[in-house]
């Protein structure tokens, strides 16, 4: 039996990579595991064998200590990699198939599913509807920063590359279909833009950059993306998009100056629940986005949200917002009329559609967010630099199989 290790979380901004138990065709017990998934027999499942592994965003909330994950919570929900054994009820999936594995945990069977809403299956997840890889409350699977892997319902839940090695040959754009790419995409779908929209997308990390970069794929004619760090900042600017450093402008300001009306037809919020304030000296404020996209998003204007909001968050400056309240200026959204889109992604929507525009070099994802590989045992330094503001997507190579990407 082949060796695994992995990436879990050991505590508040602490990673460690450690030995794990190969996979079976069985959720075991573990830390974050519901009790009421132990035991669940996974025949239609599939071993994979990682070959690119991505850091999120939305890991870096957990190893901040901002959510109730356990130590020891195995971490990774970006998978992509290569099935090396297939359970007895999988029928159209075979071992040596490349694929790219939907963060989002789906059944494929209820209605939320069938109606392709698949970050909200009512089934994976004993508590709630949605489940993930690697995350806290969210069932329990096993996460995937990994050397191996088990990916349950797979004939459903999977993308399948049509020829290896071309997909080997674009492998760093195609590790992004798990997650960042369609998120992106959803937000600025949800968001309706389309050709020549004017579109505001709050946070330059890897989501706001591929929010950028499916901007420009679905058309919009001016992309302006706002951050703090002026290294993401510059990375949205090398892909075309306008800037604002909201630590020096208002956004209206910038818009103004850029558009000659201080508002866009519609907003992206890629930075979530743990927002800071605008201003050189501002702190976290985890309203702010919310609050700038309705002000600077024109009267009938739609919000994509694919930012991470949590339910619980004991990190948070106050009380209400650690029970998930925020103070949103919900009356100004409601007298714009603005349309407000919420939650996970459902990946399956649209990862067969970038799939096709990555291998038919429609868009470059990869160079966009500035995609990093690095071992799966500098994890931790990986960690470190991204929640320092690295301009990266850091993208872990558990086996050695990235060096010729």
């Amino acid at each position: 039996m082949a060796e695994n290790r992995g990436v879990v979380y050991a505590g508040p901004g602490r990673v460690d990579v450690v030995d794990l138990d190969y996979p079976e065709f069985v959720l075991k017990d573990g830390p974050g595991v519901n009790p009421a998934n132990v035991g669940r027999k996974v025949d239609h499942g599939v071993i994979v064998k990682v070959v690119a592994t991505n850091i999120c965003g939305s890991d870096q909330h957990m190893v901040r200590g901002r959510t109730t994950a356990p130590a020891g919570l195995v971490l990774g929900h970006e998978i992509t990699g290569e099935i090396v054994e297939k359970g007895r009820d999988v029928e159209f999936l075979d071992v040596g198939d490349l694929v790219s594995v939907p963060f989002n945990i789906a059944c494929g069977r209820c209605r939320n599913c069938k109606a392709r809403r698949t970050g909200i299956c009512l089934t994976v997840n004993p508590d709630r509807p949605g489940s993930a890889y690697g995350y806290v409350d969210m069932g329990g699977w096993v996460g995937g920063q990994a050397r191996y892997v088990l990916v349950p319902y797979a004939d459903f839940n999977v993308l399948r590359f049509p020829d290896k090695q071309q997909a080997m040959d674009k492998i760093l754009d195609l590790t992004m279909l798990s997650d960042i790419f369609p998120t992106g995409f959803h937000g600025c779908v949800t968001a309706q833009v389309g050709v020549g929209s004017t579109v505001y997308i709050a946070g330059a990390g890897p989501v706001g950059l591929a929010a950028a970069a499916s901007a420009r794929l679905l058309g919009a004619a001016v992309v302006i993306v706002a951050d703090l760090n002026e290294q993401r900042l510059q990375q949205a600017r090398s892909i075309g998009c306008e800037t604002v450093d909201v630590s020096k402008q208002d956004p209206r300001d910038r818009i103004q100056e850029l558009l000659g009306v201080p508002e866009v037809d519609c907003g992206v919020d890629a930075v979530g629940f743990e927002a800071r304030g605008h201003g050189a000296d501002a702190g976290e404020a985890p309203a702010t986005v919310l609050n700038t996209m309705m002000d600077v998003t024109a009267a009938g204007g739609s919000l994509g949200i694919p930012g991470l909001y949590v339910t619980g968050d004991p990190g948070a400056p106050d009380e209400a917002a650690k029970q998930g309240s925020l103070s949103i200026r919900f009356g100004l959204g409601w007298a714009k009329s603005h349309a407000f889109f919420t939650g996970q992604c459902p990946v399956m929507k649209y990862h067969r559609q970038l799939m096709m525009a990555i291998l038919h070099d429609r868009v470059q994802i990869a160079k966009a967010v500035n995609a990093t590989p690095i071992g799966l045992e500098d994890a931790p330094r990986g960690y470190q630099e991204f929640d320092e503001g690295a301009a990266r997507k850091y993208v872990l190579d558990p086996h050695g199989m990235l060096g010729a990407a």
